[in-house]
């Protein structure tokens, strides 16, 4: 069967129809794992955890805690990428690792729930964003058909990033680099204003007071935890893309694990100047800590645009996550179907802008869907969460199976091109807490993990039916060329 897998992704290899060009450099790639992650999070979540921890220091433990088990995560995903740099993956981790229907799997769930919901997730965070501006007043306005103007600006933005992720990888990538990098420089302006201009308004007492009526305990822990890991999230998406990095053995590595540190140190800075500004007591009932912080420092001088400030930044790093996660997206069904395990036009690729256009066009439809179903953020982002820990787990635990057989096959480690560092710790924290996080979010959420497992399990009769399909097309070629 194996035999007969890699003849038909010979044949497709060789067709040109199925072929992405290596365009992507070590800028591109680390631009994609810093640009994706810093979204909206960093601005957002800091309410969210003191409000579950009740402490400024159990904050900041919990942003340590959840960069590290992120970078292990990184880590052991550079070993396996460089290892192997194909379309899809996560997809074709799991495909060499556990075989078709496990991968199969990973890719519906990917294709069904998480990159869908994750987009549409995104979509409305710029959107709730945009509506801090008065110019943005009409968003919560109705449109038509119980649709608000918001859901609308949503499918737009959604549909300008698919366009423009169509007309040429390289070129969004250039995009996602410019605004990485104007993000990053945003972030810097927020913590030079909070702690140069501060004043009296800026304390380092603030880092050790607390906040009355917090949750508390592991459960609070937990609920921390997996907030700063959504702050987090995104770190994985340039896997898909290994297929089209170039020198992928030496820029995938610099780019997970290079961007992950890059990520912490933004993070670190930015709660950092967040809680210097403001205490635990206030930071609990900040609807948006960071434009709260940013705009009493200006206003202390005289300046009333902190807010705006602040509202441009989120709006650029939202939009520098939008335009990576749905690069990346459209990888995952592209690489099945080139397996010949979906529908062979997601395989296509355009001649004229050498992109996954159909793919991507598919991903825009379904994310299109649940911005008009759902439309709210909190519902979106439940979704997603659930079926991302499950992916992120499963792939990680491919690098005890690549290990294991390149020992059988007295593979020297030396052949390695990146070797994940105090193996197997490293590996082992991070699946175990990806199991953890899996199980929390049933637990906390238990109507959307239900949901997210029903479409999951209903993604096995869908791998059989294409796999026959394709078995049976493999044995009328042979019977045709006998």
């Amino acid at each position: 069967m194996r035999a007969t897998l890699q003849k038909s992704m010979q044949s497709l290899a060789t067709d040109g129809k199925h072929e992405l060009p290596r365009v992507l450099n070590v800028s591109h790639a680390t631009s994609i794992v810093v640009g994706i992650i810093i979204g909206s999070g960093i601005f957002l979540v800091p309410r969210e955890m003191v409000a579950a921890v009740g402490s400024s220091k159990m904050v900041y433990a919990v942003w340590i805690v959840g960069g590290l088990l992120s970078l292990f995560g990184a880590l052991t995903y550079a070993e396996v990428a460089a290892q192997h740099p194909d379309y899809g993956g996560e997809y074709a981790f799991l495909r060499e690792a556990y075989g078709e229907g496990v991968a199969f799997l990973e890719m519906w769930t990917w294709f069904t729930i998480a990159k869908p919901a994750s987009l549409a997730s995104v979509a409305a965070g710029l959107v709730r964003t945009l509506a801090l501006f008065p110019a943005f007043a009409f968003l919560d306005r109705q449109a038509f058909f119980g649709l608000s103007q918001g859901q609308l600006v949503a499918f737009a933005a959604l549909w300008a990033v698919t366009l423009l992720d169509i007309v040429g990888t390289r070129r969004a990538a250039n995009v996602q680099l410019a605004l990485t990098w104007l993000k990053v420089g945003l972030i810097l302006v927020i913590a030079v204003v909070c702690f140069v201009t501060a004043g009296p308004l800026g304390s380092v007492a603030n880092f050790s007071t607390v906040a009355t009526g917090a949750r508390g305990g592991v459960g609070g822990f937990m609920v921390a935890l997996i907030a700063a890991l959504w702050a987090y999230d995104g770190w994985s998406d340039v896997a898909p893309l290994a297929g089209e990095v170039e020198r992928p053995q030496r820029n995938l590595p610099i780019a997970l694990a290079g961007g992950m540190l890059l990520v912490g140190g933004l993070y670190m800075l930015t709660n950092a100047a967040i809680q210097y500004i403001l205490p635990a007591a206030q930071l609990a009932h900040a609807d948006r800590p960071a434009v709260h912080a940013v705009s009493l420092v200006l206003a202390a001088h005289g300046i009333g645009w902190g807010a705006a400030l602040v509202a441009i930044g989120m709006i650029v790093s939202i939009t520098s996550t939008f335009v990576g996660s749905s690069l990346s997206g459209a990888r995952i069904p592209f690489a099945a179907a080139r397996d010949g395990l979906f529908f062979r036009r997601i395989a296509h690729v355009s001649p004229r802008f050498q992109t996954p256009a159909n793919s991507l066009v598919v991903q825009a439809v379904l994310s299109s869907l649940l911005i008009f179903a759902l439309g709210r953020f909190q519902a979106l982002f439940s979704l997603a969460i659930f079926a991302d820990w499950i992916i992120y787990g499963l792939a990680a635990s491919t690098v005890f199976v690549f290990r294991a057989r390149a020992k059988r096959a007295g593979i020297p480690a030396s052949a390695r091109p990146f070797s994940t560092p105090l193996y197997p710790v490293i590996p082992a924290l991070f699946i175990a807490a990806a199991a953890a996080l899996t199980i929390f979010s049933f637990l906390d959420q238990p109507v959307n993990s239900t949901i997210g497992a029903l479409v999951i399990a209903a993604g096995y009769p869908v791998f059989l039916y294409f796999r026959n399909r394709r078995d049976r097309e493999q044995a009328l070629e042979k019977v045709a060329a006998a």
